[in-house]
């Protein structure tokens, strides 16, 4: 975990200050995986200690996986990588113009076919359900979660599905009206692609 971190301080990935989240609250801290998983080298390095867990319980039998997918934006590339490292081919769901969480591109998905959901952070899972939600209307099955970043809080709920984080970071979060980066009078930074209303 340590050398993750590592690569994430590295490629500038890991902000502090005062952030809005995909999720609505906000943090003192952000993880812009997208600066870490430009660099292939550092993206497979960051990924294949989760890979490699996910391989041992797919030979035990504890998951089976036909399929990665990730939300888009920030699971793409994730989703890929560890898709390539799994042998495995890899798809995407994202926004249509209603903002809803859909295949497109031709991409689909047959019935019963088992989709390891891959994010590039885990915060509340608001994204990763979506996703879940998408390829579930398809007919697949969603066999388990796997991310660069669980920043969860320590009183999250657990993840439902067998859970793959390559690290887990702290990271303070807050719903708005309770950000006590907001009542130091701190501006507020929103660094994601996700519209937030």
């Amino acid at each position: 975990m340590e050398n993750i971190f590592n690569l994430l301080r590295e490629s500038e990935a890991l902000l502090e200050g005062h952030f809005l989240l995909s999720s609505g609250r906000h943090s003192d801290k952000y993880f812009q995986c997208a600066k870490l998983l430009q660099y292939p080298d550092k993206a497979c390095s960051a990924l294949e200690p989760a890979v490699s867990l996910i391989r041992e319980d797919i030979k035990n039998k504890k998951i089976k996986i036909d399929i990665v997918a990730g939300p888009a934006m920030g699971g793409i590339i994730a989703a890929w990588e560890i898709a390539r490292q799994l042998s495995l081919p890899a798809i995407f769901t994202e926004r249509d113009e209603n903002g809803k969480m859909v295949l497109r591109r031709g991409f689909d998905v047959k019935s019963g076919q088992n989709i390891l959901i891959v994010e590039d952070v885990v915060t509340t899972g608001k994204s990763y359900m979506e996703c879940a939600r998408a390829l579930e209307e398809a007919g697949a099955s969603v066999a388990a979660l796997a991310c660069v970043v669980d920043r969860r809080a320590k009183d999250a709920p657990p993840v439902p599905l067998p859970f793959y984080p390559a690290v887990k970071l702290a990271a303070e979060n807050w719903e708005p009206l309770e950000c006590e980066l907001c009542k130091k009078g701190i501006p507020l930074v929103k660094p994601g692609s996700r519209i937030i209303t």
